[in-house]
Formats: structure tokens, C-alpha cells, sequence
């Protein structure tokens, strides 16, 4: 089989192409997860905190005081940004619930596949005193 045609067959299986179209969605649905995050759930959480801003939240290593991020970056000071941790932290419970209920969801409206009922025959055991059995039988 030559290269061009294992190729072809490989690109041709469902799997690449719904790895393809889940790679697409997932793009999409990052997008719109973020948006979620960064226009609606962000400044609601803003106004429970009192306006707290995490991502300014930080420790420069050089020692001196910076009111921002930026500031500090500018004045060549290493920084800990444990405050954009926090978002993180806050941006990934926000997506695992948000995948959470879309799973759900999407659960719900999946029909189970029909279990075919397979009849299981006797065990070797079975089948021995089955003929031990028949066999007295026949000689009596």
C-alpha cells in the first residue's frame, strides 16, 4: 500500500474527522466561554469582592512597591503574580462547570444504544453433566 493511499484511508476515518470537528467546536465554544468569564461572570464577581481587580494582586522580588503590574515590568522588578493564578484558577472552575453542563445537558438528549441480549450457552460443566445425564439415560 503506498503512501498517498494509507493516507487517504487514514484521513477518510471518522475518528481524524471528529477530532477535526471537536477541535473546531472546542475553539468556538473557548471563545464564548471566555466572553461568559470576562463580560458577565467577572465584574458580577467584581461587585460580590467590593471591585477587587486579581490580576494587579502581586509581589515584586526587588523589594519596592508598584502600584501595577505594568509598573513593575517597566521598572524591570521580577514579579509573583499570584493574582493572575487566582483568575486562572477562577476562569478554569468557571469552564469545568460550564463543560459540566453541556455534558449534562447533551446527556440528556442521547438515546442509549439498545443492549442486544445475547443468550449465553451452559458452562463446560454444564455441558458434561449434560451428557453424563444423557448418557444414564440412555442406557437405563
Amino acid at each position: 500500500m503506498g503512501f498517498v493511499s494509507e493516507f487517504k484511508e487514514f484521513i477518510s476515518k471518522g475518528n481524524v474527522l471528529d477530532l477535526a470537528v471537536g477541535v473546531i467546536i472546542g475553539a468556538s465554544f473557548g471563545k464564548i466561554v471566555s466572553s461568559l468569564t470576562d463580560d458577565i461572570l467577572m465584574p458580577i464577581l467584581g461587585v460580590f469582592t467590593g471591585g477587587i481587580d486579581f490580576k494587579n494582586w502581586f509581589v515584586a522580588l526587588d523589594g519596592n512597591h508598584y502600584d501595577t503590574i505594568e509598573k513593575a515590568k517597566e521598572a524591570g522588578a521580577a514579579t509573583v503574580n499570584y493574582g493572575n493564578f487566582i483568575n486562572a484558577v477562577i476562569y478554569f472552575i468557571i469552564i469545568a462547570f460550564a463543560v459540566f453542563w453541556i455534558v449534562k445537558l447533551a446527556n440528556r438528549f442521547k438515546k442509549p444504544a439498545p443492549v442486544p441480549v445475547v443468550e449465553v450457552g451452559p458452562t463446560k460443566d454444564q455441558a458434561l453433566l449434560m451428557e453424563i445425564r444423557d448418557a444414564l439415560r440412555n442406557r437405563a
